[in-house]
């Protein structure tokens, strides 16, 4: 499930209660969201909208703020950890807001000889009208596409989001399913067209949820009438066995296909999805989940004990470099911590020590190619690609 939450916590913080019903209604494996405003607003999500039942069967991958632009809103992921193990969290930074990269492995049978990784990107794209914001929007999809070249060329890769894209034809779209990308995307419901206000495609639009924003301190009105979320995902989810998009498993959560420029709770808009979830949807955000299914052909290996969610403690701000590499850690921790950059062979190519959150190192004088970053005490590993 990916949902944008509406400035979640500070627009009414009391909306937790209806994201919990929402989430128990659905129980996602993996929760991604946007617009989100704090560690705060992370916790809550967490503590409450995931585990209310006293239980520790969520974790939450790291909250970083926003190093892209000067925005406050973010990206966040929630996984079940008795599925999905986190290995990894980045961030791809673009002119606008960041990009969040969590990779995710699958718990199975075959984990050692056959692992299951999940890239899974989570973003928030420029929003508005005009050639201007498309432009942003294009510049951000060319950041996310850039990050994919260091993927492997069979990685899965998910990339959800607001994406506030109003018809196949703009480039953004057309940039994310260039067949010609070193990794190539699919749109799992394949709906070309103008989505903006026409009502042919009532059944996928996703925002907005209120045809008045009025009374609620924020979002949009205007009713059901744009396709603004999206889950993307690479095209070899379709065809792979090994992790496969389930046929007609996409939905835009709470669109019953019959609230074209309506509210989406108005009691004409009945079917599947209940008056009492849609009200809940209605009162949450002005933008419905979207929503989608994966199956494997490996055993999946549900974990008796949930594990506790090992924080990543320490980051890169991007994962492609020219001059500079910056590490940083979103705990906070000012101790000192030392690093090892191995090439592809395994060879030593220099060691520092942080300094305190954020530490700055030359990589100016690195040969292009793909480089490892190890910290000394936790063994933890990243990759970055020096570009240039």
């Amino acid at each position: 499930m990916f949902y944008n939450v509406l400035e979640f916590p500070e627009l009414n913080p009391n909306r937790i209660t209806l994201l919990q019903d929402i989430l128990q209604d659905y129980s996602p494996d993996i929760f991604m969201v946007c617009e989100l405003q704090s560690q705060e607003g992370a916790d809550v999500i967490l503590n409450v909208g995931l585990n209310s039942d006293g239980n520790s069967n969520y974790s939450a991958a790291p909250y970083f703020e926003n190093q892209s632009g000067g925005g406050d809103l973010q990206q966040a992921l929630f996984y079940r950890n008795d599925m999905f193990v986190l290995e990894n969290t980045e961030i791809v930074t673009t002119p606008v807001r960041d990009i969040n990269k969590y990779t995710l492995l699958l718990n199975t049978s075959s984990q050692d000889t056959n692992p299951i990784r999940i890239y899974a990107y989570v973003t928030h794209l420029k929003s508005s009208q005009g050639s201007a914001n498309q432009q942003l929007r294009l510049s951000m999809v060319e950041a996310f596409v850039n990050d994919t070249q260091q993927l492997e060329d069979d990685a899965f890769v998910l990339f959800a989001g607001d994406f506030n894209i109003y018809t196949s034809t703009e480039p953004a779209y057309l940039e994310i399913l260039d067949q010609t990308n070193s990794l190539a995307m699919a749109d799992p419901i394949d709906t070309p067209g103008s989505w903006n206000n026409n009502e042919d495609f009532r059944e996928v639009h996703t925002q907005s949820t209120r045809t008045s924003s009025s009374g609620f301190g924020g979002g949009a009105g205007g009713g059901l009438d744009d396709r603004f979320d999206f889950i993307m995902v690479s095209q070899n989810m379709m065809t792979n066995p090994n992790l496969l998009y389930k046929a007609d498993s996409y939905k835009a959560y709470g669109n019953n296909g019959n609230c074209y420029n309506n509210n989406i709770n108005d009691i004409n808009c009945g079917g599947v999805y209940n008056q009492t979830i849609r009200d809940a949807l209605y009162n949450m955000s002005d933008h419905l989940p979207v929503v989608m299914e994966l199956e494997t052909d490996q055993e999946i290996v549900i974990l008796d004990i949930p594990q506790q969610m090992v924080v990543q403690p320490f980051s890169l701000k991007s994962t492609l470099v020219s001059d500079v590499l910056t590490v940083y850690s979103p705990q906070g921790d000012t101790q000192d911590d030392s690093f090892v950059v191995f090439n592809t062979l395994g060879q030593e190519i220099l060691n520092f020590k942080t300094k305190a959150n954020t530490t700055i190192i030359d990589v100016s004088q690195l040969a292009k190619g793909i480089y490892y970053l190890t910290n000394t005490s936790s063994n933890q590993t990243l990759k970055f690609l020096k570009t240039f």
